[in-house]
């Protein structure tokens, strides 16, 4: 029993032990928390913490590149801590209490990532230099600042720069420190830069001898940058415990992209980033002396980026350029080009077409781009076979330049050696056959023996083009010739639409009739006619021998009102046609290019907005023809001129013409041969352009030899003749193309990833224009005029993404700070840029002037224009710029 009681005491007395151990070692554990707590809630003018727990959230490390050191842009960074002091103990079960009734304004939540920005390229960008030299030129500097907490030397350095009367009118140091930390009781930088570095041990590490603090404050108009060196090294939070240097950028908000605080940051932190320079201006004694190693740092650096072997961008070399670096000289040059052509192509023709069908989305593309070259074709060969029927008196029609079209690119799709280049009738060539045509009314020739020959000579100069290695000519076109010459041909698709839309309303809406104004004829009294255009008008025309009757369609706000003309002819009144041809012609650019650009719209999913904008031309034309030819039924807009033929293969009677015609076509036909040159290879180098990463290799004087051989053939038969067309060439390569968006400093661009280098799409959609040919008249002439002409503006439009020379000419009515930061934006003083956009235009305009000439004959000055093109931009406009200025605004850079 008395063991019994023993026991019980013991482990009564046990437990009573245990139980006071535990609620000791617990209030510990409390004690030591608050201690941690209140150590990290320190304000920063007493110390400065270094939590763990508060380091940014959510970072995204990338891995270090070969280089030493890197620039790490750390928005919402990880520097400083939260700032508050507590004057009582606090029990856990208080600050609990104090945490679930706390509002917003003392806990918050802080969104961190580390970004990688490029080092300032200080030969290349102009900008880096010159923020350099201002700011040596304004001095604001700091040297050996006896500060150490955080809060106190950024207080400092804004102090410093609200002495300056400009700054503390714009500006406060309140407005200033909202700028520049997260929020007044965490003090949190809100944007820095940091150096990084490989590390031995952990593999990456940070620079924490240095530090860049970035704000942007609205009401500031300049930039301003003050540099502190601390007088010892300061502890300003995690990854910056030894921090002696100290770079405040302040920039307004709305700035040019090259001078946001982004960009000034960068430069200053390019210097800094070198170890020896830093120890260098820990040595100097005095301003100027520290102002000195920034000026020489600047120099040295210009110097040494400026070097080949540490050149991050440069131009790339053109076809012809590797041409000549591969092959060497040859004994004999007659034909080299060609040969070398075909060495570089015929490797990758089997590929050309597997590639058609192999690959993720490629079936998808293919089909798609086919409908878009088949629309993209078949639609112009309308318009311009209407158009060399009314300058021909129908011996070349749309049947026959449909043909054209179906055999000549049949043929280059299966023999060219660049299989994206997209062959078409264009308007220059409309323009030459009916000069061609005029001079055999004048001179009574035979049109088809006098086309058969200019086109013969025409193929003969391109051949001796071919075999003489001409094309490397086109080393010497830059992409501002092309760029141009391809402007020039955007205009051309518009002018021709903007040339019917006047001429349909000419014709239907601003007539006599119209206008109420009533006509009289000698045998006919005068007849006068109702002008409420809401009445359905029935009118009689009395005369000696003849009673006519024209009656007309009740339509709503429109009417016809007939009246004899002089001829006995009838006039009407059709505004309705015009209000239709008006509606269709936009709405098929509207649709196309609003499907176009499906692929910035958030709606459905990525799947489907792309497939919609792969078919945004087809689906456009097909939904607008379905309104003109059915919905609007009723309005009868007239089809397009058609005749059957009964042969459509006869062969020119070239013996019918006298000996003075046949050297006369040899002139036409020179003359023809440079359009072609020019056209073909300017096309080439716009496919082949670096931007669109094409792997196979050009074949610029292959594609000219098949393209001389295809309209020799043509031109027997009297043909319409075909070359490399734009835009459709470039076109044709975006569509088979898949594209990423990259975003740079808010502003969103396209680049091409890859290409499908494919035959396939060229023969299936030739094959189906040839089919088409079954379609005469109808179906195909349910597809209304004003849909051809939306279809040219679609095209001119589309055709202008990616032109620099657009481009820029948006940038003399864009606000600087809207500028997107391209690369010759970066390299290129702006008054340049506006200079060298002003000389284009200035070819663009004389281009114009002689192209859109109401005078034939000054049309054909054209060729010899373009050709002129290229001395102008090495012999005239390298007076103008530096060098290292064109290779910016005039080359295909990375």
């Amino acid at each position: 029993m008395a063991i019994i009681m023993i026991y019980n005491a013991c482990a009564k007395l046990f437990i009573r032990y245990t139980q006071t151990f535990f609620k000791h070692l617990q209030n510990k554990v409390e004690s030591c928390e608050y201690e941690r707590f209140k150590c990290s809630d320190m304000s920063d003018a007493e110390t400065s913490g270094d939590d763990p727990t508060w380091h940014s959230g959510n970072h995204e490390e990338e891995a270090v590149g070969p280089e030493d050191v890197q620039l790490l842009e750390v928005p919402n960074g990880s520097h400083g801590g939260p700032s508050g002091n507590s004057s009582s103990l606090l029990t856990s079960s208080e600050r609990r209490r104090r945490h679930s009734s706390a509002d917003e304004d003392d806990f918050a939540l802080l969104h961190g990532r580390f970004e990688k920005v490029p080092l300032k390229d200080f030969h290349a960008e102009i900008r880096a230099f010159k923020d350099v030299e201002d700011f040596l030129s304004r001095t604001l500097l700091m040297l050996d600042l006896q500060k150490t907490g955080l809060t106190q030397i950024i207080e400092a350095m804004v102090q410093k720069l609200l002495e300056k009367k400009e700054v503390s009118a714009q500006t406060s140091l309140e407005e200033a420190r909202h700028a520049i930390f997260t929020q007044d009781s965490v003090h949190t930088l809100s944007k820095t830069i940091q150096g990084t570095m490989t590390s031995e041990v952990s593999g990456f590490d940070f620079d924490q001898n240095w530090i860049c603090v970035m704000c942007d404050i609205p009401t500031v108009t300049k930039r301003h940058v003050v540099i502190a060196r601390l007088h010892s090294p300061a502890n300003l939070g995690s990854n910056s415990h030894e921090v002696q240097f100290v770079i405040l950028v302040m920039a307004p908000v709305r700035e040019k992209s090259t001078k946001s605080s982004l960009e000034t940051a960068r430069t200053f932190a390019t210097l800094f980033l070198d170890i020896d320079f830093r120890h260098q201006l820990l040595l100097a004694e005095s301003e100027y002396e520290f102002k000195q190693l920034l000026h020489t740092r600047t120099k040295l650096l210009i110097e040494e980026q400026g070097l080949p072997e540490n050149r991050k961008s440069h131009l790339v070399l053109s076809a012809f350029e590797q041409e000549e670096q591969e092959g060497g000289k040859a004994r004999c040059p007659l034909g080299q080009g060609l040969i070398r052509d075909l060495k570089r192509r015929l490797p990758h023709y089997v590929s050309d077409f597997r590639d058609g069908f192999v690959g993720n989305k490629t079936i998808h593309k293919v089909t798609s781009t086919t409908f878009f070259l088949y629309f993209a074709c078949v639609l112009p060969n309308i318009a311009f076979g209407m158009l060399n029927d009314n300058n021909t008196a129908g011996v070349i029609d749309v049947q026959k330049v449909l043909f054209s079209q179906c055999v000549g690119g049949l043929l280059f799709a299966v023999f060219g050696g660049q299989p994206l280049i997209v062959l078409l009738t264009t308007a220059p060539l409309a323009l030459y056959t009916k000069i061609i045509y005029s001079i055999c009314e004048d001179f009574d020739l035979n049109f088809n023996a006098m086309f058969a020959c200019t086109g013969l000579w025409n193929a003969f100069f391109l051949l001796i083009f071919v075999f003489f290695n001409t094309s490397k000519l086109m080393k010497y076109s830059s992409r501002s010739t092309e760029e141009v010459f391809s402007l020039f041909i955007t205009f051309a698709f518009s002018a021709d639409a903007i040339k019917d839309t006047i001429k349909d309303f000419n014709k239907n809406y601003n007539t006599d009739v119209c206008h109420g104004v009533t006509h009289s004829n000698s045998t006919n009294q005068n007849a006068s006619f109702p002008t409420n255009s809401s009445l359905t008008t029935v009118s009689a025309m009395t005369t000696a021998s003849t009673v006519t009757t024209v009656s007309m369609v009740n339509v709503t706000n429109s009417s016809m009102l007939a009246a004899p003309s002089g001829g006995g002819g009838i006039e009407e009144c059709l505004r309705e046609n015009s209000i239709l041809f008006l509606l269709l012609m936009l709405g098929t650019v509207w649709l196309g290019i609003t499907l176009f650009n499906f692929t910035k719209t958030p709606f459905l999913n990525a799947g489907k907005r792309e497939m919609l904008a792969d078919y945004a031309l087809p689906v456009a034309v097909l939904v607008m023809s379905f309104f003109g030819s059915y919905v609007f039924r009723e309005v009868h807009m007239k089809p397009f001129k058609y005749k059957a033929r009964e042969q459509m293969f006869e062969l020119a009677p070239l013996h019918l013409l006298p000996v003075g015609a046949v050297f006369a076509a040899a002139g036409l036909g020179f003359s023809l041969s440079l359009l072609f040159f020019m056209d073909q290879n300017i096309s080439s180098a716009l496919v082949n352009a670096p931007s669109n990463k094409l792997k196979k290799g050009a074949a610029y004087h292959w594609d000219l030899f098949v393209v001389a051989v295809i309209n020799a053939f043509l031109s027997i038969f009297t043909m319409p003749w075909v070359h490399a067309a734009l835009p459709h060439s470039p076109l044709h390569v975006r569509a088979l193309a898949d594209l990423e968006d990259r975003v740079d400093q808010g502003h969103v661009h396209q680049i091409v990833v890859h290409v499908r280098e494919t035959r396939v799409t060229g023969i299936i959609s030739h094959v189906m224009i040839g089919l088409s040919m079954l379609m005469l008249p109808y179906p195909l002439a349910y597809i209304p005029r004003p849909v051809l002409d939306g279809l040219f503006i679609y095209v001119a439009i589309t055709a202008l993404y990616g032109n620099q020379l657009f481009d820029r000419i948006l940038l003399f009515f864009t606000e600087q700070s809207a500028y997107p930061p391209n690369h010759y934006i970066r390299r290129v003083p702006q008054r340049k840029i506006h200079l060298f956009t002003t000389l284009q235009l200035i070819q663009l305009v004389v281009l114009c002037v002689f192209g859109f000439s109401p005078i034939p004959y000054m049309k054909m000055v054209f060729p010899v224009l373009i050709m002129l093109l290229m001395p102008i931009r090495h012999k005239i406009i390298p007076n103008f710029f530096e060098p290292k200025y064109l290779k910016a605004l005039d080359g295909h850079a990375h």
